[in-house]
C-alpha cells in the first residue's frame, strides 16, 4: 500500500451517479425493482465505512493501480479534487454488498489508506 494520503469528499453523490448505478444495477434486478432501489438510494443519507470494510463486504478483488480508472480517481485525490460518495446496496439474499456506483474510487482510496473512511448512500 501506497502512503497515506487524506481523500476529500463531496457532501453528496453527483447527478450521473445514479445513471452509473442504474445501468449496474440493470444487470442484476428487474426494472421494477431496479427503479425501487435507485429511488431509495437518491433519498438515502449519508453513512461512512472504512474502505477495508466496503471491499470485504462486497467480495469484488481490489483493481489494479494500473486500471485506466482507478489512476484517474488517483490523480484526483493528489490533486485535492473531491471525490463523489459512493453508492452501495445490500444484497441481503446473497450475503454480499454491491458496490453500485464507485467501484474504481474506493480501489483508487484503498491503495493509499484502507483505513479511509468513504462517505456512502446505502440501501
Amino acid at each position: 500500500m501506497a502512503k497515506k494520503i487524506k481523500t476529500t469528499w463531496l457532501s453528496k453523490s453527483e447527478d450521473h451517479d445514479y445513471p452509473a448505478a442504474m445501468s449496474y444495477l440493470g444487470l442484476l434486478y428487474d426494472e421494477k425493482t431496479l427503479a425501487m432501489k435507485v429511488k431509495k438510494l437518491r433519498q438515502a443519507h449519508m453513512s461512512y465505512f472504512k474502505a477495508k470494510d466496503i471491499l470485504r463486504a462486497s467480495g469484488s478483488p481490489l483493481l489494479s493501480v494500473n486500471n485506466f480508472h482507478v489512476k484517474k480517481d488517483q490523480e484526483k485525490i493528489l490533486s485535492r479534487k473531491k471525490l463523489s460518495p459512493l453508492l452501495l446496496v445490500r444484497d441481503t439474499k446473497n450475503g454480499k454488498l454491491v458496490i453500485a456506483d464507485g467501484y474504481h474510487r474506493m480501489c483508487a482510496v484503498y491503495f493509499y489508506d484502507e483505513d479511509a473512511v468513504i462517505p456512502c448512500k446505502i440501501i
